[in-house]
């Protein structure tokens, strides 16, 4: 399935560190652009290209994402991020940013502590 050939722990620590020191703060050159969570960190697969260079389905997220949703035009704002099931799309939706990085941090810890303690996450769910 993925084509991405980096460490999927390397890629939600990077992410989580992206978070914590504010990655998604607005940008001085375009304040009035919202940021993309995933899309906007190195995380993403394209990061930097003006286009999409490579297809979601080469990404590791896209493990994270329930079958049914992984030909969303953004399919890693699928992922579910806590037993309720709110994800990235959802919480764009309802306006809170903090809300959201804050589930997406929660989320990014949980599967992090799976992958270091040798346990396979379940790519499809969230965690607890």
């Amino acid at each position: 399935m993925a084509k991405d050939d980096r460490d999927i722990l390397e890629v939600l620590k990077q992410e989580l560190s992206f978070i914590e020191e504010g990655g998604y703060g607005r940008s001085v050159r375009a304040p009035w652009l919202p940021k993309s969570i995933f899309q906007d960190s190195l995380s993403c697969l394209n990061y930097g290209y003006p286009y999409r260079a490579h297809p979601c389905s080469e990404c590791h997220l896209l493990e994270f994402v329930g079958p049914e949703d992984r030909s969303q035009p953004v399919p890693c704002h699928f992922i579910p991020l806590n037993e309720t099931g709110n994800t990235i799309e959802g919480l764009e939706m309802e306006g809170n940013e903090s809300k959201m990085q804050s589930s997406v941090k929660s989320w990014l810890q949980g599967k992090i502590s799976q992958l270091e303690a040798g346990t396979s996450p379940d790519f499809s769910q969230s965690v607890d």
